[in-house]
């Protein structure tokens, strides 16, 4: 019995080092994950924060939040760990042609397809299904193994899917307790967007550029109130998309870019008819990026305009409180059984 629940806290252990980003020897007998990819994140504090007057952004406790939307690059190597076969379709070929220079092209045939980056791979991934969003969420929560889809890689962790692809099924799923890498709520994402940060009262903007008055078009890095979003232009015509922080001086309070613009992004939020999405995109006017406009979608739907980003919950400092926690628990339950031994 000491052996299965020592091998339940390493496993644990190691998949919130692998979300840290933490390099450790793996444990014996437990196997390894081939975390490839890093996800940047910023704290959102100031927990108990009054809600907004929409009723949106109110958060009980802290939690960090992705700095950036989820990539090219980044899903191209979940793709690259994952889907071989794809049994649960996180790819589909308009990701290679949607977007005039950039995408995600598959070669090879079921069984062996293999992925790559097409053009710039900072750009936001697109079209991506809410399906697609938690199933990734769970690749990251269980420390980025390589495998087939399913139970310990794209199934279980912070969602449990076993397999749910229909719009009925997907509706129904929810955050486990004990979640870790997640799809932020609609509150956790409209806080991390709007809030003054500062205190539980500081109020809230009304874009996420840290600015009441609505942002401009404008491609630039040193603009303070700039998205990408459609006027009759594009902000880049060219590629139609940005790279993620390309507005580097347009961030919201805590410290996030592109809230605003680019693409859709998913909510792990119910809305009754569709899960949730929020912030705007290229496609459409900056009025969809205002703190009291709202946007669902069927969660099997995938538009070139739908993207996402996570979020940790909680926060890596309590995490890591967490690991220290467990390591000083395996030494303490090994040391038990060498006196045991020894006697």
């Amino acid at each position: 019995m000491v052996e299965v629940s020592v091998m339940r806290f390493a496993t644990r252990l190691r998949q919130i080092l692998a979300s840290l980003a933490i390099s450790c020897v793996p444990l014996a007998g437990i196997g390894t994950a081939s975390a490839s990819i890093v996800i940047q994140t910023v704290p959102v504090g100031n927990p108990g924060n009054a809600a907004d007057t929409t009723s949106y952004g109110a958060v009980a406790y802290s939690y960090n939040i992705g700095t950036y939307d989820v990539t090219l690059t980044q899903y191209t190597a979940f793709l690259n760990a994952v889907a071989a076969t794809d049994t649960y379709g996180l790819y589909n070929s308009y990701m290679a042609t949607d977007m005039p220079t950039s995408g995600i092209s598959r070669s090879g045939s079921s069984g062996s397809y293999s992925y790559a980056v097409k053009g710039n791979g900072n750009y936001p991934v697109f079209d991506v299904t809410w399906g697609d969003a938690v199933r990734f969420s769970n690749w990251l929560d269980n420390g980025q193994p390589t495998g087939t889809e399913g139970t310990g890689i794209t199934e279980t962790g912070s969602y449990t899917l076993n397999g749910a692809t229909s719009s009925a099924a997907l509706m129904t799923i929810t955050r486990n307790a004990n979640a870790n890498w997640v799809i932020p709520s609609v509150n956790e994402w409209y806080k991390a967007a709007y809030y003054k940060g500062g205190g539980t009262n500081a109020g809230y903007w009304l874009y996420p550029t840290q600015s009441n008055t609505a942002p401009s078009n404008v491609l630039s890095a040193t603009g303070t109130n700039n998205a990408n979003f459609y006027t009759g232009v594009y902000t880049d015509p060219t590629d139609l998309l940005t790279a993620v922080g390309a507005f580097a001086a347009s961030p919201s309070a805590y410290g996030t870019f592109d809230q605003g613009g680019d693409v859709w992004q998913w909510t792990d939020t119910n809305g009754g008819s569709g899960r949730e999405l929020r912030g705007g995109a290229l496609s459409v006017p900056n009025g969809d990026m205002k703190s009291s406009f709202t946007n669902q979608a069927n969660p099997t739907e995938e538009l070139d305009v739908f993207g996402f980003r996570v979020a940790q919950v909680p926060e890596p400092a309590s995490l890591g409180l967490v690991a220290v926690g467990m390591v000083g628990m395996l030494a303490r339950r090994r040391n038990a059984r060498r006196q045991v031994a020894a006697a």
